[in-house]
Formats: structure tokens, sequence, C-alpha cells
């Protein structure tokens, strides 16, 4: 259920999307992780897009979009300049998003197959360029140099420094924390009709221009392979990362949830400093819009949840590790894909997803 718009004007283009298919489908089967009296436009979420493709008459593309969830909203504005296609290509980025911070702060319920707000949110401003390096046939990257300033506020909006538990949230102990960050992200696929092969690595280096800016190393891949079985297609794949140096417990790798771990609330099984998880899923086509699925997800912290400051996961009881098992069902159709997993986790709790993707614009 949603409206959509497109407008035209001169050069520039402005695409309205305003859908309140997620707050009915999480209304009558998810209950919310944040209690509260709702205003009405917190009802509603959507998207605004305005893009123009020649902002100083040489041929630079602005875009600026406004993505606004249930909880959550992201303002983006990206400036990029014409170069020669074997040049990397560069964008001015400024951004700015709010999201409630779950994975590590949210607390476990139902015998961890949800996860409440545990009063912590995240705002985050960042201001950088991006360099998109030339394809080859298989191999793509991306490098980009940002600062960014995250300052964890209350579901009030409140700045705060610490927890409900007293610990602090930033790794300064004030109200906010400020890092340059160099990334670089390395991706690689092979396709072909019965098969293909997903491996990235996203690198981030925290550069300490000033004495009290973070300094750390982070890394994370994600390695996928699908495989035709007869009529059925078999998807695995294994994700997972380490951090060293300084540390917000925000940045803690969180384990479990529909990305992770299903069967579990969003970090329910874990959030430390490493972490790794793999996934098995067996589709195969019921009708042709509906396809059936049956899978198994496993994930664990490695150990390393008491090195996260204030060590969120032994407070709040997370296990550190955990598997999940179940079976679902993907809907296709012209305006996206809709999907429904029922999962059990190790503590034999039930726990049900429902997912919207690739809507059309």
């Amino acid at each position: 259920m949603g409206a959509q718009k497109s407008i035209h004007a001169g050069k520039a283009k402005i695409d309205v999307n305003v859908d309140f298919t997620h707050k009915l489908c999480a209304s009558l089967m998810v209950p919310p992780f944040r209690s509260g009296n709702d205003s009405p436009l917190s009802l509603i979420i959507g998207s605004l897009c305005i893009k123009h493709p020649n902002l100083f008459g040489g041929s630079e593309k602005l875009d600026i979009s406004w993505d606004k969830g249930l909880y959550d909203s992201n303002i983006l504005i990206a400036c990029r300049r014409p170069r020669p296609e074997w040049l990397a290509q560069q964008s001015f980025i400024i951004q700015h998003s709010i999201s409630p911070e779950i994975g590590v702060h949210g607390i476990p319920v139902d015998n961890f197959s949800r996860s409440c707000s545990g009063g912590v949110n995240l705002s985050k401003l960042s201001v950088g360029v991006d360099l998109n390096e030339p394809a080859s046939s298989k191999w793509s990257s991306t490098t980009s140099i940002k600062f960014e300033n995250v300052r964890p506020v209350n579901d009030d909006g409140r700045s705060i420094s610490r927890d409900g538990d007293g610990f602090p949230v930033t790794c300064s102990g004030k109200s906010h924390d400020s890092m340059v960050v160099l990334k670089q992200e390395s991706r690689f696929a092979k396709a072909n009709d019965s098969s293909f092969f997903h491996f990235s690595l996203q690198i981030e280096q925290g550069v300490p221009v000033l004495s009290k800016w973070l300094l750390f190393n982070r890394f994370k891949f994600v390695a996928s392979k699908g495989v035709k079985v007869g009529p059925a297609f078999l998807l695995t794949k294994m994700m997972g990362g380490s951090i060293v140096g300084d540390m917000a417990p925000y940045q803690a790798f969180a384990i479990g949830g529909l990305a992770s771990v299903r069967g579990y609330g969003e970090g329910a099984v874990g959030t430390g400093r490493s972490c790794l998880a793999a996934n098995s899923e067996l589709t195969f086509p019921l009708t042709k819009m509906m396809e059936g699925a049956v899978f198994l997800d496993c994930g664990t912290d490695l150990g390393s949840g008491h090195h996260v400051p204030g060590n969120p996961a032994l407070r709040q009881g997370k296990p550190g590790s955990g598997f999940g098992l179940g079976y679902g069902l993907r809907f296709k159709s012209q305006y996206g894909h809709f999907q429904v997993d029922y999962a059990i986790n190790a503590l034999q709790q039930k726990t049900v997803y429902f997912g919207l993707s690739n809507l059309a614009s």
C-alpha cells in the first residue's frame, strides 16, 4: 500500500514514494521494539529523491535522497564529477542518519527471539569523498575517506554518554565520537547459467588526525556461493570480521537476526570484537510466482564479547553462539519480492520474519 510520483522540473527529476506496507506488516505480525505514543507521521515510511544531470553546466550530477523508516531516517547528498571511464569516478558525499542501536544495546526478550530497544540511538554525520575504481571483468573496488561524527541519543532525541546501566556508549566517554575513516572495499563476482560466486572484503582504518580521535582497524568479509540442484537452488554464505584498536560499543559486530542467524533477535546471539556466521538455504519452486525455502544459520562472537567496552553481551546474558533453522516462502512479482521465514533457535523459541525488497519505482 503506497503512492509513487515522479515530477520533472526543468532538467531535474523528483521521485516521491510513500509506503504503508511495512507499517501494516509490522503492526499486524511483529511487536514493535519501542514503546510509546507515536505521532501520525511516524506511521509513514517513504523516500524522496531529487536528481539533476547538469548542475554547474559541466555534466556534474547531483543526487539528493531522503529515506524515512518507522524509527530511522537517512539523508544523502552526492555530487559526482564527470571523468574519463578509465579513471576513478569521484563523488563528494554528505550523509546524515539516525537509527536505533539494537544490535549492541538492544535487550533480548522471549528466549532471545526478539530484541527490544535499549534506549540508545545513533545520530551519524559523515562528509567525504568516494572513489570508484574502473571495474575489470570480475573485480571492482571503492575507496573513500570521510570525516564521521557519531552522537548517541535517547528515544527523545537528547544526547547521552551512558546507557541505562551507567556504562559509556562512546569511546571518548563524552556525548560524541569523531574520526577520519579511510575505507577500501573490493568485490569479486563470477556467474554462469548454473552457479555464481560473490566475495567482498571491506577494510576500515581510523586515522587519528587529532589525538582524541579514534585509531582502529576493522575488516569484514562476505562470501556467497549459489548452485542449481535440479529445479532447486542451494545458497551458502559465510561472513566474518574483526576490529582492533580504539573501539566504541556501537562498533561491535552484532550476531543474530534476519541478516545473520534467524530465530534470534537482532544482536541476540552475541556482540563482539570478532564474529563468524554461516548460512545455508535451499529454495525450490512451488508456483510461477512462489518459492519454498528451508535454511540453517549459525554464528558466534569467537569468545570476544568480553573485549567490547562495558561488556554489553554479558550484562544482557547473550550466549555468544547459536543456531537457527526453519522454512519460509518467497513471493515474486513485478512490484518486488516478499519474504516470510519461520525459524526456531537453539532455545526452541519460534520467530516469524517478514521482508519486502526491490520494490519497483
